[in-house]
């Protein structure tokens, strides 16, 4: 009986929700970003552009225009940085452990120089354990994490500039 309660309860959860209006973000198949054009003042090859690049056509309607004068939206990204700095040490005074840091400056204008988002920083902090017997490893997992920083951080614009008013 227990288990048919469960059942019930669930069913009746799932039927409320869907009544309410409740849906996933970004599950309507619409653009999540007010723009129908997006300049990235990055170079060509920088895995940040071309991971935000790659986001910005996901999301929808929005296009990647290859002019500034032509874009609704310019994001300029104004510094990328990453940092490492000590963490912990053991009883030798061996390092143990790690905190990684992803910095990034951007802002956002529309095609006439007006500032839609001023300069915004993102600062991003993943901790990473060292072990010396393992020294390729832990390299390989500092470049994992650092990648997964730099994803963050471009979810992150998205999610900011879909909350833009455009001029």
């Amino acid at each position: 009986m227990n288990r048919r309660a469960a059942l019930l309860l669930a069913l009746a959860a799932a039927t409320t929700l869907s009544a309410c209006g409740f849906q996933l973000r970004g599950s309507d198949g619409k653009s999540s970003l007010p723009f129908r054009s997006v300049y990235i003042g990055v170079p060509e090859t920088s895995p940040l552009g071309v991971e935000l690049k790659r986001y910005v056509r996901a999301s929808g309607n929005t296009e990647i225009a290859t002019n500034p004068s032509q874009a609704d939206a310019i994001i300029d990204v104004l510094g990328e940085s990453r940092e490492k700095a000590t963490l912990s040490l053991n009883t030798q005074g061996r390092i143990r452990e790690y905190s990684l840091y992803y910095r990034m400056r951007f802002r956002v204008k529309d095609r006439t120089d007006k500032e839609l988002l001023p300069p915004t920083e993102i600062v991003l902090k993943r901790d990473i354990s060292f072990n010396e017997s393992q020294v390729i490893a832990k390299e390989k997992e500092e470049d994992l994490l650092y990648r997964d920083m730099q994803s963050d951080a471009v979810q992150q614009i998205l999610r900011r500039m879909a909350a833009l008013k455009p001029a």
